[in-house]
């Protein structure tokens, strides 16, 4: 059982939902994104999206079009994320789930980017672009040193869908919560509740819920039936805004600290 696997397990005991805060790894820089991991495990979260710098992040609405990219200015290598991952290991055990596109990894080398994230202290990985039809080499591979490997439903899945990313996916599904891209929302969907007590039928796996989700409200009303709550676009902005000002980690990490109350009826 990997560090993901634990904490659902362990939040399932206490009847709590998991808070997942999405970041793009090296934005503003990639000591700036040490701290923000550190400050987000004060303020609640439980799982860190760790998203790899990307030119051309398609599911990416407004805000994550602009971060995605941002690090690579810097030259930012996944080698370098893998080297703040352990780094990170030496203060803290938070699950970390690389969120990338399947580009990069196949630039990289699916067996040698699962060693390496394993070495590292990554806990799983989730390839938005790669269906699970196309992807026996890299379960293979993260699955055999026992990370997850993470699959996305939207509201446009079939019930063969469904079964199929069920069987396929571990740790957690990963339910996207409108069709699009991502990006802040005034409102949920009122088709979420119901799809996700759908996929909850198929599989034992816990069901996050992400896209679109933006405010204490929201995380409130997801927290209400889905094991986790993502939340990305929102705080890109803010990181964004912010930059590499001393104070982005304590005003990034005290709006996290808003959501994750709010996700787990703290506020």
């Amino acid at each position: 059982m990997n560090r993901i696997e634990r904490r659902f397990q362990d939040l399932a005991e206490r009847n709590e939902t998991a808070f997942i805060p999405f970041i793009t790894a090296g934005d503003p820089t990639l000591a700036i994104t040490g701290e923000l991991v550190l400050e987000f495990e004060k303020a609640g979260a439980d799982i860190i999206e760790f998203g790899v710098p990307y030119t051309d992040p398609l599911a990416g609405g407004p805000g994550n079009q602009e971060g995605a990219p941002r690090p690579l200015e810097h030259h930012l290598r996944i080698a370098d994320i893998l080297a703040l991952v352990k780094t990170l290991r030496e203060k803290t055990e938070i699950p970390i789930l690389l969120f990338t596109y399947y580009n990069p990894v196949l630039a990289y080398g699916v067996d040698r980017l699962a060693a390496d994230s394993k070495e590292a202290g990554v806990d799983g990985i989730l390839c938005v672009d790669l269906p699970p039809e196309e992807a026996g080499a890299y379960e293979a591979a993260f699955g055999a040193l026992g990370l997850s490997t993470v699959f996305l439903l939207a509201p446009t899945s079939t019930d063969d869908r469904i079964d199929l990313i069920a069987e396929h996916s571990t740790g957690f599904v990963y339910y996207v919560s409108r069709t699009g891209t991502t990006g802040e929302r005034e409102t949920i969907e009122s088709s979420v509740k119901g799809m996700v007590a759908k996929i909850k039928t198929k599989t034992d796996t816990p069901v996050a819920v992400g896209f679109g989700i933006s405010t204490p409200a929201q995380a409130r009303e997801i927290a209400g039936y889905g094991d986790g709550v993502v939340v990305g676009s929102a705080i890109v902005r803010m990181i964004g805004e912010l930059g590499d000002s001393p104070d982005t980690p304590a005003k990034v990490g005290a709006f996290v600290k808003s959501l994750a109350d709010a996700a787990k009826g703290r506020a």
